[in-house]
């Protein structure tokens, strides 16, 4: 292409017509004039065309998931022909949202996976038969998951539940690997080796016995939750007690439901395995009525938080019968948001794409239309979890019925963190899995909510990892996401006092500090206090950090009495 027939443009083009020029001459400085090349768009070869490397070819759009992929994903999925007809006409699945998921993320994308699923016979796989039909299907796949004694002596501590979306969602050609193989199935070395050995060389009721004993040390009820048990006084003067909620916090009551004491799924580090076992000393709420008397007395509350179990399991008519006095009572105005705990887009999205769920939805409906916020809790930690078709439909279905979604994430070892080959935590890759999730929740209209630490419950050891790693990964997803999608508050721990976050590390004369700070406590005023805690390079549990100066943080004191308190009101509920 010769220079004189050049045109600077964004495309260089060879032109059969000669450029006519003219000059436009400034009104303001007519001594300058403005040359323009007036083009005959007709008389251009647009075959010889060739971008210039400089910018974006633009025949090339983002199509990597065409409308024929989608209804092979739908296929492989076996989605009802209930299930695409909603998909259909709500248009939950646009080739262009999925085209730029999977073009951005191909790592954890599962969406154009070509592999029939294996396991599709049932929704879920529960207790030890359960699990062992699942290594059935595998072997019978040819998969090997090994250390299967060990394996069910998990099974008979923590019991199991896996859903055939969540068994689904794992890459079995690298299960090791995968997350969610982490998230629902158990493991070799979760539970100690001397523990397991004893299980291994036993007999039938040996096994029992050393099932049951172990169940002892699990601490089901960490951070003193019965301390958390609310009560009132009535109108008849009596003091009633509500023995399923929970009320540590001014603004927020938490409500386990007769209805959600189960799961879709059990995660491996479930901190609630009290409510999942059936411990006596599960919190289980039976009146609804009861829960709206009490709001009545605490005009403090704003939020109610639906919880379990997984707040998802709740039936439409009950949640109905929890919410419509919310919007007819003058006396309970009060109540701005009511949230949902649940994992079910973790684990069974598809429950979501049915008619049967418009019960759900027009519910969903009602208290949009009144102005109270429905707040979706869902659990994402890991970009795979959403990078699928029934969970990204789904999500949008609810969206589309005024749904906030909102995602409190758990920091889980093996799970959302990696190790290196020494043991120690990968920063780098433990990182990047947070800031490609944060990026792809933004894309998808979910708010990122918060992250939290694993919690002193359970296998703790194995979930886990030093403060001073999780403040390091939190720090660099926080430099490397835009403002608004980086979580709405430092990383969170719960302990009996609230929840405390790691803001940073700091030096004070010369000595290297954790700067601490409440986002929930017991007393409220606790929050406008940034305290320092001496930097621990290996302890994984808040409450074993020391102060930097003196033998107790400033709470502490405080802290003994309240729960004092507490105890000695509850035993007297015991008691009478």
């Amino acid at each position: 292409m010769s220079s004189g027939n050049a045109i600077k443009s964004e495309w260089l083009c060879k032109s059969n017509h000669t450029n006519k020029r003219r000059q436009i001459m400034s009104d303001t400085n007519a001594e300058q004039p403005i040359d323009v090349a007036v083009v005959d768009p007709k008389a251009l070869e647009t075959a010889a065309c060739q971008p210039n490397g400089t910018v974006h070819a633009r025949q090339q759009g983002i199509n990597d998931v065409t409308a024929l992929d989608i209804e092979q994903m739908q296929g492989i999925y076996g989605y009802s022909d209930e299930a695409r007809q909603i998909i259909k006409n709500e248009n939950l699945l646009p080739a262009g949202l999925l085209s730029r998921l999977h073009a951005s993320y191909p790592q954890h994308s599962g969406l154009m996976a070509k592999e029939t699923h294996m396991f599709a016979e049932k929704d879920q796989y529960t207790g030890l038969s359960g699990f062992r039909k699942v290594v059935e299907i595998l072997q019978a796949n040819n998969i090997d998951i090994g250390d299967i004694e060990e394996r069910e002596l998990f099974v008979e501590v923590y019991r199991f539940l896996a859903t055939k979306h969540s068994l689904n969602s794992i890459d079995w050609t690298n299960f090791y690997e995968d997350s969610v193989f982490q998230l629902v199935m158990p493991q070799p070395d979760m539970i100690n080796k001397q523990t397991v050995a004893e299980y291994m060389g036993a007999s039938l009721a040996e096994k029992k016995k050393i099932v049951s004993d172990y169940q002892e040390k699990t601490s089901p009820h960490d951070g003193n939750q019965q301390l958390n048990k609310p009560w009132f006084e009535n109108e008849q003067g009596e003091i009633e007690f509500l023995d399923g909620s929970q009320h540590k916090y001014p603004q927020c009551q938490l409500i386990f439901d007769k209805t959600t004491q189960n799961c879709f799924s059990f995660c491996t580090y479930c901190f609630r395995h009290a409510q999942v076992r059936g411990d006596e000393d599960m919190f289980i709420q039976k009146e609804i009525a009861q829960i709206h008397r009490y709001l009545k007395v605490h005009q403090e509350v704003t939020d109610l938080l639906i919880t379990g179990g997984d707040g998802g399991y709740m039936p439409a008519s009950r949640l109905e019968q929890y919410v419509t006095p919310l919007m007819e009572d003058r006396e309970l105005l009060h109540i701005k948001t009511v949230r949902l705990a649940t994992r079910s887009l973790t684990f069974q999205p598809e429950m979501i794409l049915s008619a049967k769920y418009d019960k759900m939805l027009a519910v969903f409906d009602k208290l949009h239309e009144n102005g109270i916020q429905l707040a979706w809790m869902a659990h994402f930690s890991t970009p795979r979890e959403l990078l699928n078709p029934t969970t990204i439909a789904a999500i949008r279905r609810l969206q589309r019925h005024g749904v906030v979604i909102r995602s409190q994430s758990p920091m889980m070892n093996h799970i959302s963190l990696f190790e290196n080959k020494d043991g120690s935590i990968d920063i780098d890759r433990s990182a990047q899995n947070w800031i490609d999730l944060a990026n792809i929740i933004g894309t998808m209209h979910i708010s990122f909510h918060s992250m939290y630490c694993a919690r002193p419950t359970g296998e703790h050891h194995y979930f886990t990892a030093p403060l001073s790693a999780v403040s390091k990964i939190f720090d660099k997803i926080y430099r490397a996401l835009p403002s608004i999608n980086r979580p709405s508050r430092h990383i969170s721990m719960t302990t009996s006092a609230g929840k405390i976050s790691i803001m940073g590390e700091c030096d004070v004369r010369g000595e290297r500090a954790f700067a601490l700070m409440f986002t929930e406590g017991r007393n409220m005023a606790w929050l406008d206090k940034v305290f320092l805690a001496k930097y621990d390079e290996t302890t994984n549990d808040v409450k074993l950090l020391k102060p930097l100066a003196g033998d107790t943080f400033f709470f502490e004191e405080e802290l003994a009495q309240i729960e004092h308190d507490l105890a000695a009101a509850l035993n007297n509920r015991l008691k009478a």
